[in-house]
């Protein structure tokens, strides 16, 4: 078992795929980002769930975690430019206590190095540090045509393409090199684990 993190854009249905391709059963997780995106957002990812049910023999549990509160937080209180590594963090965490709940073994993730700009080895660096649990990310060494060419072969591409509102935070110069020290000096600005405990008190099992 893996929880797979499922945004609704190209890459994360298609990491999730891969992961299930080599034998994982997976349980996704959304992280709404509401009011900081729309329901077109999250129509995408609950749409590309769908189609990856078709691919599995298992029927999904499926999870849908609020985090709009996480994002105002970092947004009101933290360096902007580590909005994205912060998120991610919190993410991470989040996914960890659907793992610990499912009893499953790692988390899965869309990350591809240096795909956009945030998306860079000393970021991802500074957002697994700490962690408690095996993160994979199985499209790392793949570049974004291989990636749409994966998403057209298993259904996912024209759903992941759809018009939609992104996540309204992410800073317009995002930093490239965070530091896991400077990353932990900020999240000392918030109070992390209320809220992962208000994230998981709201948290929906929908299936």
């Amino acid at each position: 078992k893996m929880i797979a993190l499922i945004s609704g854009g190209i890459d994360s249905p298609v990491a999730a795929w891969l992961m299930m391709k080599r034998g994982c059963e997976i349980i996704p997780l959304y992280l709404n980002n509401h009011p900081f995106s729309d329901d077109t957002t999250r129509e995408r990812a609950m749409h590309c769930i769908e189609v990856l049910q078709q691919w599995s023999p298992h029927k999904f549990t499926i999870y849908e975690a609020p985090h709009g509160e996480n994002l105002l937080a970092f947004l009101n209180n933290c360096d902007n430019r580590l909005n994205c590594v912060l998120c991610r963090r919190m993410m991470y965490r989040i996914a960890s206590e659907v793992l610990k709940l499912e009893k499953a073994y790692g988390i899965i993730t869309g990350a591809s190095l240096g795909q956009v700009a945030s998306q860079t080895s000393q970021n991802m660096l500074a957002e697994m540090s700490g962690m408690k649990y095996p993160i994979y990310h199985p499209l790392i060494g793949f570049d974004k045509l291989e990636i749409t060419q994966l998403a057209k072969k298993i259904g996912t591409y024209e759903t992941s393409t759809r018009p939609a509102t992104c996540c309204m935070t992410v800073p317009e110069h995002p930093s490239t090199s965070a530091k896991i020290e400077e990353v932990i000096k900020e999240e000392e600005k918030v109070d992390i684990p209320a809220m992962i405990e208000s994230t998981m008190k709201n948290i929906k099992k929908l299936s």
